[in-house]
């Protein structure tokens, strides 16, 4: 389920995560809230016990920003997941460090005729962030980690068309948007992982591979920083060219991308990074992971399958 707003805004609303339905007061989901202030507490120790820093960033949804563009849709941004997650954390010192917040700063800056036209963080028919909520981000998460942020991104090749995005394929007349996509590697250039990624770009099912993508990233620049840094995410951060998995790794010396939510400690004891950085979007927040993810036998799971479809 979709809502159209003012201007040819498009917000989620449906799904399977029912996302209009988070912004209600809820006992289950407050529940799941404080259990994930723990399971943050507890990557924070863990990490720690590693030699690493733990980070956690969630991206806002589209509801918890533009309340000016709903045009009659009952939701209540105070009531974001994201929002009462980080009101949690803020009560302690372990979560004060761990936690990014990142709803305040992406209202600050949401775009539009009210901010003086400065570019819009999201798409308008699409539930992802543009280049613009994507470098919010990554200035914050530098700044959490106390690493420079490259200044460049916007001077990097880019190519623009006209597409129809994801929540606009779903009316019945999909609307086209403008869509600028940036090549922004250029220090950094993948060095391991991408099994998944080559087996799926080779049977040309590419835009099918999510949970499971797996690149690690070498960046020989002096100006890079030395740290090692684990990213956990998901389509926000991708394996793209265009995402924040670029941005992270035209700044590090080294960063492994894994499409999972869910962390693999094993892979994490091996690699002993700096910082293990977790990125999610909001609107998953009811889902609690295990973190018991084997990123080597999903993989293995994943090709064999891939193989016996071919």
């Amino acid at each position: 389920m979709y809502h159209a707003g003012k201007d040819g805004w498009l917000f989620l609303t449906g799904g399977t995560n029912e996302v209009a339905g988070q912004y209600r007061p809820s006992r289950p989901l407050d529940r799941v809230l404080r259990r994930w202030r723990r399971r943050i507490a507890e990557r924070v120790r863990r990490c720690r016990g590693l030699g690493a820093r733990y980070l956690h960033l969630v991206v806002p949804e589209k509801l918890s920003l533009y309340e000016d563009r709903f045009d009659g849709l009952s939701v209540d941004p105070r009531h974001s997941p994201a929002r009462r997650l980080g009101a949690m954390m803020r009560w302690s010192w372990v979560g004060r460090r761990a936690w990014i917040d990142l709803v305040g700063p992406m209202r600050a800056r949401r775009g539009g005729a009210a901010q003086g036209g400065a570019p819009a963080l999201h798409f308008r028919t699409d539930t992802h962030w543009t280049i613009h909520g994507c470098l919010l981000a990554y200035r914050l998460v530098c700044r959490a980690c106390g690493a420079a942020p490259r200044t460049d991104f916007l001077e990097r090749p880019f190519r623009e068309f006209e597409a129809v995005l994801d929540i606009g394929g779903k009316l019945d007349r999909p609307p086209l948007e403008t869509v600028r996509v940036y090549d922004l590697f250029r220090d950094a250039e993948r060095v391991a992982g991408g099994r998944l990624i080559d087996a799926y770009a080779a049977a040309g099912r590419i835009g099918e591979l999510h949970n499971g993508a797996h690149a690690v990233y070498r960046n020989r620049s002096p100006e890079a920083d030395p740290r090692t840094l684990i990213l956990f995410g998901d389509s926000c951060a991708n394996f793209t060219p265009n995402g924040l998995t670029a941005m992270l790794a035209e700044t590090f010396r080294e960063v492994h991308f894994i499409w999972s939510t869910n962390l693999d400690w094993s892979y994490i004891a091996r690699v002993r990074p700096d910082i293990v950085l977790c990125e999610q979007v909001e609107r998953f927040l009811p889902r609690l992971p295990d973190d018991d993810f084997d990123l080597a036998a999903f993989e293995a799971g994943k090709l064999a399958a891939l193989g016996r479809a071919a």
